[in-house]
């Protein structure tokens, strides 16, 4: 299956590189590009895209609130998205994990990773890079939000079980690991971490990583 992919940035030429190498992959293609975070979201609902690949800052609408709105349209709901950030100097990569993006992307990123990262996401595995974004959360995690979990009882309506696998989750460990360290079938452990996800409303599992670090259950330094 192809990937239809959106490039959301107000640098042409990032966008004309990043296009260039998405076309190269035979499993992708690059459906439409955007300047500015209003025009993401208008080529979100007409290109039908399957991943945005979104720079944070943009004029017009930067990708925080574009990703907002993308996460809140019910015909968007199997859209994902990756923001772009510096790493170093972006302080709002928890707030575009919290308004629906799966993950991110270092704009230094060498081409086979942003490939990789692209299919990594587009079919909703595992959390891009957990390693780096869980340490990016905690460095960078202020004040608890409850956007996540106000739907439901949070983690404390889960299993001990589930409680032991969210923890991982927010550890950065993908479903093999997980299974391996609780000695489960990866079936087992996707299935967990599937009913985790609808328990606590999680998009994804970036939000599953930012739900355990706000409730607790991994705190910085035991990543």
């Amino acid at each position: 299956m192809t990937i239809r992919v959106l490039l959301a940035d107000d640098q042409t030429l990032v966008r004309a590189s990043f296009a260039m190498l998405v076309s190269s992959a035979g499993d992708m293609e690059v459906v439409a590009e955007a300047g500015t975070g209003r025009e993401a979201v208008g080529l979100a609902r007409s290109a039908r895209a399957d991943l945005i690949v979104m720079d944070i800052r943009m004029p017009d609408l930067d990708g925080i609130e574009a990703t907002r709105l993308i996460a809140a349209d019910e015909d968007l709901a199997g859209v994902k998205v990756l923001v772009l950030t510096t790493y170093d100097t972006d302080e709002h990569i928890v707030e575009a994990l919290r308004a629906g993006a799966s993950g991110f992307l270092v704009k230094d990123i060498r081409p086979a990773e942003l490939l990789d990262a692209i299919r990594t996401v587009a079919a909703g595995e595992s959390l891009l890079s957990p390693g780096p974004t869980s340490r990016l959360i905690a460095r960078f995690l202020r004040a608890p939000s409850t956007a996540t979990t106000t739907a439901v009882d949070g983690p404390s309506g889960l299993s001990e079980r589930e409680r032991q696998v969210l923890t991982l989750v927010g550890r950065g460990l993908n479903n093999s690991e997980i299974a391996d360290a609780l000695e489960l079938s990866p079936l087992t452990a996707k299935t967990h971490v599937s009913r985790i996800m609808g328990k606590l409303g999680a998009r994804d599992r970036a939000q599953l990583v930012i739900v355990a670090y706000e409730s607790g259950l991994v705190t910085p330094g035991t990543v």
